[in-house]
């Protein structure tokens, strides 16, 4: 009960991050508070939302728990108002989406690997917890979506996954490979932000 309650908070640490997410990009497009709260809830539940009605996990998650939705709606109003006070900082977005990455693409895996399903469904479904939240702000805020880009976003989070995958597969502790395939996928990609690491690109002469 101690780890399942862990679990529940990493996951409302990443809907909180990755709504402050939705809120940095929501910043420069003339939005009311409605409308930033509407993209930063888009964000943060909507690789989940999507995840939930392909596992057939029914009432999905925000639905059975109204927690989340109050998470999202505290951190974008305390986003809002920071950023009303303060410049953000430089790469604010890049991190906060960086960490919200990380923690809902792991935590997108463990519950398909917790449904018993093999391990391409698990990496699918964390790699779409993780993703589809920020596609859908990018598109909405008129921005490229940051797996469009050059740097390693999906693939850390595949990368990321599979860590978690190997360790669980060798009995590791469950809260050790939770947390080393998070810390994978946020190192991964920061360092490719940095260093703008990406995949080959096919290029045709």
């Amino acid at each position: 009960m101690e780890l399942y309650v862990l679990f529940y908070y990493l996951d409302l640490i990443g809907v909180a991050v990755f709504a402050a997410s939705g809120v940095l990009a929501s910043r420069d497009r003339e939005l009311d508070l409605l409308g930033v709260i509407v993209v930063a809830t888009l964000t943060a539940i909507g690789g989940g939302t999507i995840r939930d009605l392909l596992l057939d996990r029914h009432p999905i998650f925000w639905v059975s728990d109204n927690s989340y939705l109050i998470v999202i709606s505290a951190s974008a109003v305390a986003t809002v108002v920071y950023l009303r006070n303060f410049p953000p900082p430089g790469n604010a977005f890049l991190v906060a989406d960086a960490m919200g990455l990380s923690l809902f693409a792991i935590s997108g895996a463990n519950l398909a690997l917790a449904a018993e399903h093999t391990p391409l469904i698990v990496v699918i479904m964390g790699a779409m917890t993780g993703v589809a939240g920020g596609v859908l702000r990018d598109v909405i805020t008129a921005r490229v979506p940051l797996i469009l880009q050059r740097e390693l976003y999906a693939t850390a989070a595949i990368a990321g996954i599979a860590v978690y995958l190997m360790l669980e597969s060798i009995a590791v502790p469950h809260a050790f490979a939770f947390g080393t395939g998070s810390l994978t996928v946020v190192t991964l990609r920061l360092f490719a932000i940095r260093w703008g690491w990406h995949l080959p690109v096919l290029r045709q002469e």
